[in-house]
């Protein structure tokens, strides 16, 4: 079974102000499903498409399903099959010799800045950038799936 293991994090926007990203892009995703158990969500980035099945979380961790999906395929389902679009623009930057993610929330989420760093496992060690504010991980307000349901700018 694969499985993803992450911690999230807000930011301190006035440091990340000064940081400059190995690499941005732009994502839309959306959701079939939103359920405390299992999540089934549609993502598009550039010209790619996925579709990605995530279980209940255990701790950080909980299984992950993604596949690529054609793009066309991608924004139909989007179109036809979801009224919950979260768009953001995903900014990628190595710490330490890891990849940190850092989404900046659109529409209706804009204001909010999320971090993450995906983890081996639950017992491994890493350092925080000194952008890194306060730890989220089991924060399920900050849930994609959940911004959905109840968007950042309703808080």
């Amino acid at each position: 079974m694969a499985t993803e293991t992450e911690h999230k994090y807000l930011i301190k926007q006035d440091l990340w102000k000064q940081i400059v990203p190995d690499k941005s892009a732009d994502l839309k995703q959306a959701y079939l499903i939103t359920d405390p158990n299992k999540t089934i969500r549609i993502r598009t980035t550039g010209n790619k498409g996925y579709l990605t099945i995530k279980g209940k979380s255990i701790g950080s961790s909980r299984p992950e399903f993604e596949y690529e999906i054609p793009i066309a395929d991608a924004n139909e389902l989007i179109d036809k099959f979801t009224s919950n679009l979260i768009e953001k623009t995903r900014h990628y930057v190595t710490h330490d010799n890891k990849i940190w993610e850092v989404d900046e929330f659109k529409g209706l989420n804009k204001g909010l800045f999320v971090a993450e760093i995906e983890l081996l496992n639950e017992y491994e060690k890493y350092s925080l950038p000194l952008w890194v504010d306060k730890n989220i991980t089991n924060d399920q307000k900050y849930a994609n799936a959940n911004l959905t349901l109840r968007p950042f700018n309703t808080w």
